[in-house]
């Protein structure tokens, strides 16, 4: 199972690929719009630059484009301007959206398919030759849909038809949804630095070094 960071801040990037649990990064124009304005190909290039650094770890980038001719031009832009052999084009599900993904899977440009949140969906784009599939975790449990059921679904279908694509989970909100989605089936986890950092957190860790440390400290003044 992997994890990867959900954001497009650089400090955050580097400070999470530093730890050694980190195995890519996943960005979309929401993330990309929190951080202060700057050339999108610019800065999607100083991403691509930290994750060579640290491995070769594979990058997801979406575009912005709606029409899927322009989806199909602005993703050779960026995989032209950001010179980086590990990056994902993430692109919305859709039916025309399909043809985006086989054209530029057959043309060796990796797909990471996003904003899923069915089982068929998920399926669908995996056929089409998506190499990630990414489901809305969390944005699922909000209308009453089981996330569990759908990564368990999709991933005995990849694995059945040996399908050379992996599920990730996005829309992460607490640090218990990432083993809970690794449990159901995904393969990736992808999570923005806060959900990192709590996933290290718990009362009773706090508590117990603080006794560890209270102990030494009485018996080494001793």
């Amino acid at each position: 199972m992997k994890l990867f960071i959900d954001t497009a801040n650089i400090s955050q990037i580097k400070d999470a690929l530093e730890k050694g649990v980190i195995s890519g990064v996943t960005t979309n124009p929401s993330l990309l719009a929190k951080e202060p304005k700057a050339n999108f190909f610019d800065h999607v290039k100083k991403i691509s630059e930290l994750c060579r650094d640290n491995g070769n770890v594979p990058l997801s980038v979406e575009v912005f484009a709606t029409d899927a001719d322009e989806m199909i031009k602005q993703a050779k832009e960026i995989v032209e301007y950001v010179q980086y052999d590990n990056i994902n084009i993430k692109i919305p599900i859709g039916y025309e959206e399909l043809r985006v993904i086989k054209q530029l899977s057959s043309q060796g440009i990796d797909v990471n398919c996003t904003c899923c949140f069915t089982a068929e969906q998920l399926q669908l784009a995996a056929l089409a030759g998506a190499r990630y599939v990414s489901l809305f975790y969390n944005r699922l449990l909000d209308v009453d849909g089981c996330p569990t059921t759908v990564l368990q679904k999709t991933r005995k279908f990849i694995d059945d038809n040996d399908i050379n694509c992996e599920i990730i989970s996005g829309s992460i909100r607490k640090a218990a949804d990432v083993s809970e989605a690794w449990s159901a089936g995904c393969h990736v986890v992808t999570a923005g630095h806060k959900i990192v950092v709590e996933m290290t957190k718990h009362s009773q860790t706090d508590k117990s070094i603080k006794g560890f440390l209270e102990d030494f400290s009485k018996w080494i003044s001793e």
